[in-house]
């Protein structure tokens, strides 16, 4: 009795048990799909285990660690009442930080926050996390759904994560094994992944008043579409890129645009240079530059401009990174090229086809 009682008492302040352990119920055979050997048990612990020992095998194992959300695209997602691709932005953010410094995603929590738990829609958001999980090969180990009401509105939700990976030591990527003279090398994104949806809201939704059923012509498809196209997961080919002996660095194009997030893994010694004349970015970059008359160098700073990645790779590996990249599906190229005399400054000249 006194079990219901405080069932009912929490109901009333707007928290559902059942609502939860149906979602429980619904995402479990997602989570089984997100499996890899070393997970121990399935979801429902307080935490998630994963068997370590395989990192015997190593010489000196790096645990590499990373934790984000997907900002402000949750709020497209819920406006379309499409929540199974939003994981893949969130899985994205995750492990594409860990494989940067050559370290392998071994397994990731979740967190989901809503203002009501909706079984479906919870079920559904794991899903994506969980397929997303699938092709970053890592596993889904566990995570926490929580009912917020008052904090959040009945249908609004938020979701953020936490991963974990390992890299051998002697094969850590990043700046120290710089050289002048590497290509840069750049991999498209899908679209603007998950960043800088402030500024795309604001300068489509709110500035210009575009509706997310509007068909853009540019686009070929709706606006609500184009910005819940899911982010590209990397994980898999740049762990590949990371085997080869010339992979010195990589570098993930989240906030902060290509130039900021490329100079995090230069050396203070030596520049690089990006030509734009060797890319185009998709449509959706040159539609928030022209309705928002957004300056380049602002459109630079907060969205990946069709750059989603970069690896810094020497001359003699660089047809061998473009090969191995276009066999996993990642359209790459060389964008420019690593100098000395410099101060870790990276300079993007030139002007993009078309722009």
């Amino acid at each position: 009795m006194t079990h219901h009682a405080q069932t009912d008492a929490y109901a009333a302040a707007g928290v559902s048990i059942e609502a939860g352990d149906k979602a429980v119920e619904l995402m479990k055979g997602w989570v089984e799909k997100a499996r890899r050997p070393e997970m121990v048990g399935g979801i429902g612990g307080f935490a998630g285990l994963f068997d370590a020992s395989a990192l015997k095998s190593y010489t000196r194992p790096l645990l590499a660690s990373s934790a984000d959300g997907v900002g402000t695209k949750v709020a497209i997602a819920q406006a379309l009442d499409k929540h199974d691709t939003i994981g893949f932005d969130l899985v994205g953010m995750l492990v594409d930080d860990l494989v940067v410094c050559g370290a392998e995603p071994l397994f990731l929590t979740d967190y989901i926050a809503t203002g009501r738990v909706v079984p479906e829609r919870i079920a559904a958001i794991v899903k994506g996390i969980a397929e997303a999980c699938v092709a970053a090969g890592c596993a889904l180990i566990g995570g926490e759904t929580a009912e917020h009401p008052g904090l959040l509105e009945p249908d609004e939700y938020d979701v953020a994560g936490s991963t974990t990976g390992v890299v051998e030591a002697d094969r850590l990527l990043g700046p120290g094994r710089v050289r002048p003279g590497d290509a840069v090398i750049a991999m498209r994104s899908s679209g603007l992944h998950s960043n800088g949806y402030s500024l795309v809201r604001h300068v489509l939704l709110q500035q210009a008043g575009w509706s997310l059923d509007r068909h853009v012509d540019d686009l070929g498809r709706s606006l609500g579409e184009e910005l819940l196209e899911p982010t590209m997961i990397y994980a898999k080919a740049c762990l590949a890129l990371a085997a080869l002996p010339g992979a010195h660095a990589m570098s993930h194009v989240t906030g902060g645009g290509l130039a900021a997030n490329l100079e995090r893994v230069m050396p203070v010694e030596l520049d690089a240079t990006l030509a734009r004349e060797t890319w185009t970015p998709g449509p959706v970059f040159d539609l928030v530059r022209r309705v928002g008359d957004v300056p380049q160098p602002d459109l630079e700073r907060t969205l990946n401009c069709g750059v989603g990645m970069v690896a810094l790779v020497s001359p003699d590996d660089t047809e061998a990174a473009l090969s191995l990249l276009a066999g996993h599906d990642v359209d790459a190229w060389v964008a420019g090229e690593v100098h000395a005399d410099g101060s870790g400054r990276v300079s993007l000249t030139g002007q993009h086809p078309g722009w």
